[in-house]
């Protein structure tokens, strides 16, 4: 096996549906990885793992909302029962509700939290004791650069995004014990619907194909053994976001 194949490996992607999730599944799928693709959204979710198995990977759709513990406990078993192991993690769903302070609901705050944030911890809490027991695995939690700096009209995403990058690299601190990698991706704007449905006026030129940022997720997830990449940031050379 090559080192960039992941032949016969469990990978979770959450909100595989559209945008950044469909080409990290997409990417990994082709890449020989058991693809375990999910979404609040089942419609979108199930054409990119139809998209995957017809392009000859492996696909396999789930409903999932992130926010809701037994949800994501009984999505996580049902993933277990299937495959019998868990080998990737990709903490990708998000959302954010653009709005001054004094808009922003606590509905749309907690929403955004819950998303952005507590998915992430659920999500990593009910796989963690299957990697501990396997001895190795990894979770990739997809951030942004609205962990690194601020804008306005942003509270929550900020703090959501701040957080997974601490909650991130607390659980690298952790899991290493245990021979289980965490990563961090800093993000840069994409030319996805999450940036070009909210804001049509942005120059799609400012932004980066998704694809490079599912790439260099492959890369980070077919390091050797002995090696975890903590932190990586992935920029378009134009957007200005950060620094």
């Amino acid at each position: 096996m090559s080192l960039r194949s992941m032949t016969d490996k469990v990978v979770i992607v959450t909100g595989a549906g559209q945008g950044l999730g469909e080409a990290i599944a997409k990417t990994l799928g082709a890449a020989g990885a058991m693809i375990c693709g999910c979404d609040i959204k089942a419609n979108e979710v199930k054409k990119v793992a139809q998209a995957i198995n017809d392009g000859g990977g492996t696909a396999r759709s789930y409903v999932l909302d992130v926010r809701n513990e037994d949800d994501v406990n009984h999505t996580m078993d049902h993933i277990m029962a299937e495959h019998g192991r868990i080998d990737v993690l990709v903490n990708n769903a998000g959302t954010d509700t653009t709005l001054p302070i004094e808009d922003l609901s606590i509905a749309d705050w907690d929403r955004v939290l819950d998303v952005n944030l507590r998915g992430p911890f659920l999500l990593s809490k009910a796989i963690y004791p299957f990697l501990k027991h396997q001895g190795k695995g990894h979770i990739v939690n997809i951030t942004s650069t609205a962990a690194k700096r601020v804008w306005t009209e942003a509270t929550a995403y900020h703090a959501s995004k701040w957080g997974l990058l601490g909650f991130s690299h607390a659980l690298h601190a952790e899991a290493r014990r245990y021979n289980v990698k965490v990563t961090a991706v800093v993000v840069g704007g994409m030319r996805t619907p999450f940036i070009l449905e909210r804001f049509p006026e942005t120059d799609p030129g400012v932004l980066q194909d998704p694809q490079n940022v599912a790439e260099t997720i492959h890369f980070v997830l077919t390091q050797p053994d002995e090696t975890v990449i903590p932190e990586v940031m992935v920029l378009p050379m134009r957007e200005t976001s950060w620094p």
